[in-house]
């Protein structure tokens, strides 16, 4: 038997893909039919809860007798309103980040002295291992900077003086030098990507010590290294408001499975990177970037609300940009009234818009913010709050700060890391079994036969 050419192998595996779509399938009644949990969610969409913990809390309205009803949303870091968090760095005129890591990953607030002492840590772990730029991020450089995390994540494995043991110090450890590492790699990579891909300048700047996650980023991405700091500012808060998000979001349970498992730190960050990757949890904000510049194509005048509308509804008959029927950054699977961090991110945005001069383009994510629940309210009978996610103005905010797509995914996992690493520190020390549920077999029992008579 010779060996095929490559029009002959996509050709067979087309053929053999099409018999997976008749014996993947599984009736959507039988879900009904046997009480199973599509996606791990009820009727009504909320989680099927799978655990406790500790970090995180998410409250999509307000409880009353018991049940919940429509209100603001809410999101409690370690029992702490994250409003009450926000204003209160805000107000003192500090960055926000390292003091939600400490918060996150040790369960309460540092004094000034554990929170400096702190900072110096974290960023004294930014440097790489030597050679590891040119060695791993350098070397086959991919136009994915999520794929290009995963893989340097692994092989910092090889570089680690005890990567297996999963004692508690030891993982703390490797957290931390990952939380401090993730932005030198993301940069990097990117850097790497523009250069062998793009065929534009390379420059690798070294990491600063005394700057902030937040301008440690910016400053790494700039040719010229400068950044204002209402930029820095913007940027610091959203990497505050992804930093954590309950227990149950794709990519910190998948660190939950993974890290039941026993494995290694690396394989657990890794695994999460593949999750967060994916468009339906990490890649939103681009699609809402997208999804707005197809808007200022195609409607006119942005300041008329009828033909901003029209779009919005062509959106939903899939007629408009992807054909997908959605209209990206509204909606979310826990919070209806309103996301907290999109109404914090949003009371910022309009400076950083007002420094940047895009004023048009803010008010034209305000007019889409106040028409979509309207429009979706009338053609898709939902009664159901439909607010703005963060997602809806964080696309926007790392537009202004002239961050390139590439990036969008990777800052969330820059910040979503400190999360990570609390989760997998609470599986470790509160759970002793391996995560397994269970599936409901549904396929019915066949007869075999001998291959000569199939």
């Amino acid at each position: 038997m010779g060996e095929w050419n490559r029009f002959a192998i996509e050709s067979k595996i087309e053929t053999l893909a099409q018999i997976c779509r008749t014996n993947y399938h599984i009736a959507p009644e039988l879900y009904s039919k046997y009480d199973v949990k599509r996606g791990l969610r009820d009727i009504n969409g909320k989680g099927v809860v799978a655990g406790l913990t500790n970090i995180s809390q998410i409250i999509p309205g307000v409880e009353i007798n018991g049940e919940t009803q429509l209100g603001d949303g809410q999101l409690l870091f370690r029992g702490y309103h994250i409003e009450d968090l926000v204003n209160g760095f805000i107000s003192e005129k500090r960055f926000g980040y390292e003091e939600t890591v400490y918060l996150l990953l040790f369960g309460q607030l540092p004094n000034k002295t554990q929170l400096d002492e702190f900072s110096t840590l974290l960023r004294s772990c930014r440097t790489l291992p030597p050679s590891f730029t040119r060695d791993v991020i350098m070397k086959s450089p991919s136009d994915d900077m999520m794929n290009t995390l995963a893989k340097s994540v692994l092989a910092l494995y090889s570089y680690d003086h005890n990567p297996n043991d999963t004692a508690i110090p030891n993982v703390l450890r490797q957290c931390i030098q990952l939380i401090a590492q993730f932005p030198s790699i993301a940069v990097y990579g990117y850097q790497a990507f523009r250069y062998y891909k793009n065929d534009q300048s390379l420059f690798l700047h070294q990491p600063d010590p005394t700057l902030s996650p937040a301008e440690s980023i910016l400053s790494l991405l700039r040719a010229d290294q400068k950044y204002t700091q209402l930029e820095a500012k913007l940027l610091d808060l959203a990497l505050v408001l992804h930093a954590e998000h309950g227990g149950g979001n794709n990519s910190t349970f998948t660190v939950h499975v993974v890290s039941s498992s026993g494995t290694d730190t690396y394989s657990t960050m890794a695994a999460a990177l593949g999750s967060l990757k994916g468009p339906k949890h990490g890649g939103a904000n681009i699609k809402v970037v997208q999804m707005f510049d197809d808007i200022k194509t195609h409607v006119h005048d942005w300041r008329d609300e009828e033909e901003v509308a029209g779009y919005l509804r062509a959106l939903l008959h899939k007629e408009a940009f992807d054909r997908s029927g959605l209209i990206y950054g509204m909606g979310h699977a826990v919070y209806s009234h309103s996301d907290p961090r999109a109404t914090i991110l949003r009371s910022f945005v309009e400076q950083l818009a007002d420094e940047k001069r895009c004023h048009e383009e803010y008010a034209l994510y305000a007019t889409v913010e106040r028409l979509a629940p309207e429009v979706i309210a009338q053609e898709r009978r939902i009664y159901k709050g439909v607010c703005a996610n963060v997602d809806f103005y964080s696309g926007l905010v790392y537009r202004m700060l002239d961050l390139p797509n590439e990036l969008f995914t990777p800052i969330f996992a820059i910040s979503r890391i400190a999360g990570w690493s609390a989760h997998r520190l609470e599986e470790l020390l509160g759970a002793s079994k391996i995560i397994r549920p269970a599936y409901r077999a549904v396929q019915e029992w066949q007869t075999y036969k001998p291959i000569a008579e199939r």
